[in-house]
């Protein structure tokens, strides 16, 4: 029976008077006994920490003694015993309980500090399935899961952070801990078991290649709360998976003020498109606003694709995010701060860099130490209402593509060139997604529009107004080639984009209605690839 069915009103405050510790982290561990043991606390533990307990001076029984059994099998049995568990579990206020505790001779353990082996960490640094398999810890989940069952009087740690707290509520009440913390604790801890367990699932999922597990979970730790979330009347917190992929999440903030919930939408964003571009072939930056790109450049050196892509939207760009995907150098960073600028992410910056943008106090500076992969495999989630839409990530390169020339007229070498750099950016442009680019750089971007020749224009008409603000009377449109991150339903949005001055057009393909583009374009004069891939993105 449960506590609620007997009616027993779980105490306020329980001395603590026996604690295990068996920890993984040992973060703080041989202070956290130490104190313990201030307060007359029995010690037992296992392992490398009772040795690390044990080296430091302060009394503490092994595990083997409490069991009467020695660990065997390479340490994967040692907890799991009734004289553990029943001493986790037991109701010391229930007299079945209290009798079945002095029959067998079990005693209550009253607190626990136990953390978890290093799955994620082991999984992170790529590991073998073997070892992968050996660091799921079980002893550890079971008795974190039996001390937060029974929290009403047996108080559960699962962080080292969390230790101080404790040590502070007994400090207080003569070693006693309330309540309320022993609720939060165990709270706190089933929330890890669930991410642990979520981790391992995953990996399992992940490694034998099942994409659609009967059940799907989803796991994190709590990075750090956010003032709020998109608008200020909604809460937010940051939480890591544990993924090791180089990005906002794992990045070092060298300077600024901490990140909004839109600014680490907005930098991801970023950084994974400008990852599509090979440092090893060119530079690349990315200005990112509103988690679309109002311009994207590659070019030899930062700077110049810096300034290329500026000019593809310079109103937009203010208070944007800049992805750049080599080290941040002076000569880059002293264009970068010429107007106001939210967050710079990029793999690192050179000292010159660093202390330029020192001067500008609130500017965020991310360094991630290396850029991700675009080719490699993961997952997206989406919450909808009841449920949870779960994709692989779109990891489609337009380089591992077959472009297919389906017009009369062939593209020529630049024109390719463009339309690859061109379909690159599409992919990371919100559908409806139309891409104007000319010379490795972006002269017009058409984002998010319900349909797609709106798109276009829209595209068209940046591409007008990017070339009055650099005083230009011709449209940088004009010889540009067009990338549509989906096919052309009709043939209005491709005659658009041959309006605007577009001469060549990268799409998918794959309409009802594809004879009747392709006979527009030839029509038009326009060369056309088709690439028979969709990067639809919402």
């Amino acid at each position: 029976m449960s506590l609620v069915s007997k009616h027993i009103t779980p105490p306020e405050t329980v001395r603590i008077r026996r604690a295990l510790l068996s920890v993984s982290d040992k973060t703080g561990i041989t202070d956290f006994a130490a104190a313990l043991h201030k307060h007359d606390v029995e010690l037992i533990s296992t392992g490398g920490t009772r040795k690390a307990i044990e080296d430091a001076g302060i009394p503490v029984k092994d595990i083997s003694e409490v069991t009467g059994f020695p660990e065997i099998m390479d340490g994967r049995v040692k907890t799991l015993h009734p004289k553990v568990h029943g001493g986790l579990l037991g109701i010391p206020d229930d007299a079945d309980h209290a009798a079945a505790m002095s029959e067998h001779d079990i005693h209550g353990i009253d607190l626990v500090a136990i953390n978890l082996y290093p799955f994620e960490k082991t999984i992170a640094a790529g590991a073998d399935y073997a070892t992968g398999v050996e660091n799921i810890d079980i002893g550890g989940p079971a008795m974190i899961r039996a001390a937060s069952k029974n929290h009403a009087y047996v108080t559960v740690l699962t962080d080292p952070a969390d230790y101080a707290r404790v040590l502070d509520a007994m400090d207080k009440t003569s070693g006693t801990v309330d309540y309320r913390l022993r609720q939060e604790l165990a709270a706190k801890a089933y929330a890890r078991t669930a991410a642990y367990d979520a981790a391992i699932s995953n990996w399992f999922a992940s490694t034998l290649e099942i994409a659609a597990p009967t059940h799907r979970a989803v796991g994190g730790t709590l990075a750090e709360v956010m003032r709020y979330g998109e608008n200020p009347h909604q809460a937010a917190a940051f939480y890591t998976n544990g993924d090791a992929r180089p990005g906002v999440a794992t990045a070092t903030q060298i300077q600024g003020k901490q990140l909004s919930y839109n600014n680490i939408n907005d930098t991801d964003a970023a950084f994974e498109l400008v990852s599509e571009f090979d440092p090893a072939r060119t530079a690349a930056v990315a200005i990112i606003k509103h988690a679309n790109p109002c311009g994207v450049a590659e070019a030899a050196t930062l700077k110049e694709a810096y300034e290329t892509a500026f000019r593809c939207d310079p109103v937009s760009a203010f208070g944007g995010i800049i992805a750049l995907n080599r080290t941040l150098d002076a000569a880059s960073a002293e264009e970068i701060v010429k107007i106001f600028t939210e967050v710079i992410i990029a793999p690192d910056a050179d000292d010159d860099a660093k202390a330029l943008l020192a001067e500008k106090k609130n500017l965020r500076l991310l360094l991630t130490g290396g850029l991700p992969d675009p080719r490699a495999a993961g997952l997206m989630t989406k919450s909808v209402a009841g449920g949870l839409l779960v994709q692989s990530r779109d990891n489609a390169s337009v380089d591992d593509m077959t472009l297919n020339v389906v017009t009369k007229r062939a593209p020529s070498a630049q024109e390719m060139a463009d339309m690859t750099f061109a379909f690159r950016v599409a992919k990371h442009v919100k559908s409806n997604a139309i891409v104007y680019a000319k010379d490795g750089a972006t002269v017009g971007i058409g984002a998010g529009q319900m349909s797609r020749v709106d798109s276009s224009r829209i595209a068209a008409r940046k591409a007008m107004d990017a070339a009055e603000a650099a005083g230009l009377s011709e449209s940088l449109a004009i010889g540009s080639v067009v990338a549509s991150d989906a096919f052309f339903p009709f043939a209005d949005g491709l005659l658009a984009a041959a309006e605007a001055g577009a001469t060549a057009i990268i799409q998918p393909g794959g309409s009802m209605r594809d004879d009747d583009v392709i006979a527009a374009a030839d029509e038009a004069g326009l060369a056309m690839v088709f690439t028979g891939t969709r990067h639809f993105r919402h």
